[in-house]
């Protein structure tokens, strides 16, 4: 039921709704949840940080289930800058994520790359691509646009 309100939703909703979910279904281990994010395509692919490049439903899923069974995924995502088209939105972002150590918990950044699509099923996940970032600072450098006068 939960996954059928989800491309509900997402049929007249937007990337960001699919995003969103996303980073829920992370946060409470619901590989189910997570999935229905996913594009229905041969192609998709997810790439986690220091990791390979796995392609397919099949093989995405379980590199999730293999994470969900360690426990849940704490990461928020952050500082999202977008680039959107009439069929397309790609979602750069920073994730805030949360690692438990002997020390107590301590936070992490990945830098992510989130490509949605607009389906017939709605608005669903391509790609995700994470890498590895920084443990002590976000990690992004702006370029600064000249000002002349």
């Amino acid at each position: 039921m939960r996954k059928n309100k989800l491309q509900a939703a997402n049929l007249e909703g937007h990337a960001d709704e699919v995003e969103a979910a996303f980073y829920e279904a992370l946060q409470n281990g619901d590989i189910d949840k997570l999935m229905a994010c996913w594009a229905d395509e041969d192609d998709i692919v997810c790439v986690h940080p220091g990791g390979p490049r796995i392609v397919g439903a099949t093989a995405i899923r379980a590199t999730f289930e293999a994470m969900f069974a360690n426990g849940t995924v704490r990461a928020w995502p952050e500082q999202c800058r977008k680039v959107e088209a009439v069929g397309s939105s790609v979602h750069h972002l920073v994730e805030r994520v949360e690692v438990l150590t002997p020390a107590g918990p301590r936070q992490a950044w990945v830098v992510a790359t989130n490509v949605y699509l607009k389906t017939a099923q709605g608005w669903r996940l391509v790609a995700h691509h994470a890498s590895p970032g920084s443990a002590t600072e976000v990690p992004e450098i702006v370029d600064t646009p000249q000002v002349l006068h």
